[in-house]
């Protein structure tokens, strides 16, 4: 069974948040962090050319995936159903509904003062149980 300690799983939560790929190897542990270059297609990536090294081994490593856009639209369905204040919530909502719901919904975040802080709060919060998640899933392979 693998385990990791709270900071591993921290760091693991950072780097998919941040659009990185996640990679363990299942006998040691080890972490390998890659940018994911479906998302960063023109990066250059020679500065991880140590990690792409370890990872063309594929057999000795898992990867521990990063929520997908539905997920964290979830995510941010959530934290708008829990906010107290009815008009930030219903910019909220109206944000989701509308054409491009990610920027959106960052604009009206991004404008609510106290509310910004909560939000990623709550998003990191939620991104630490995705990953924990994720390990209870490969641990139960």
């Amino acid at each position: 069974m693998l385990t990791f300690t709270k900071e591993q799983i921290k760091e693991i939560a950072d780097q998919l948040d941040c659009g990185f790929k996640a990679y363990y190897h299942k006998q040691l542990g080890e972490l390998v962090f890659v940018p994911d270059m479906d998302k960063f297609y023109d990066m250059d990536k020679s500065a991880w050319q140590e990690e792409f090294a370890k990872l063309r081994k594929r057999t000795a490593f898992q990867e521990i995936l990063a929520m997908e856009s539905r997920d964290s639209f979830l995510v941010m369905e959530d934290f708008a159903e829990q906010v107290g204040d009815t008009t930030l919530q219903q910019k909220l909502f109206n944000a989701l509904k509308r054409r491009h719901p990610f920027r959106e919904f960052k604009f009206e975040i991004d404008n609510s003062g106290e509310y910004r802080d909560a939000w990623f709060d709550f998003k990191n919060k939620r991104y630490l149980e995705w990953v924990e998640n994720q390990i209870s899933l490969h641990n139960s392979i």
